[in-house]
């Protein structure tokens, strides 16, 4: 599981690409609840998960970093872009009435899709508003509501490097 969320995480690092003139996305944002195409097991989904620092780059791009614990932390530059043949595809919607977005990725992989989609804020307090919100759009994308779950915020750390 880790692999595969590392994996869709690094896909969206990189193909993050948006219109700055509409909206900032840039800053810190805090992952509130997850939702995945697959039925994860309990124990295979992450407990904690970090915060997703978004920084604009050159022509609109975005680049996002986040931390991981391998079994230390450390800071996951991106290693992928947005030319990898078309197999990753990340859209960020904006939830009506709340200050939150949905980062949606859909991952082509070993022939099949692969969908995950991140329930984002601004600050890492639970709004309900937004979980249900999120849960429309998880009924939209014809995803099942019993595969969302909401790690909790993992701790700072420093990176080694």
């Amino acid at each position: 599981m880790k692999s595969l969320l590392l994996g869709v995480t690094l896909g969206l690092a990189a193909a993050l690409s948006f219109a700055l003139e509409e909206e900032d996305i840039t800053g810190t944002w805090h992952v509130k609840a997850v939702v995945t195409d697959k039925d994860l097991p309990e124990e295979k989904r992450p407990r904690k998960m970090s915060s997703v620092t978004v920084t604009a780059l050159d022509r609109g791009d975005l680049e996002a970093t986040f931390t991981f614990i391998v079994p230390s932390c450390g800071r996951n530059p991106p290693s992928l872009s947005s030319t990898d043949g078309g197999r990753k595809l990340v859209y960020l919607q904006e939830l009506p009435g709340t200050d939150h977005y949905v980062f949606y990725c859909k991952d082509q992989r070993h022939g099949g899709l692969f969908r995950m989609g991140e329930l984002m804020g601004r600050n890492p307090d639970t709004n309900l508003e937004a979980l249900e919100e999120f849960k429309k759009f998880v009924q939209r994308k014809g995803l099942s509501e019993g595969n969302i779950f909401m790690p909790l915020p993992m701790g700072s750390c420093v990176p080694e490097h």
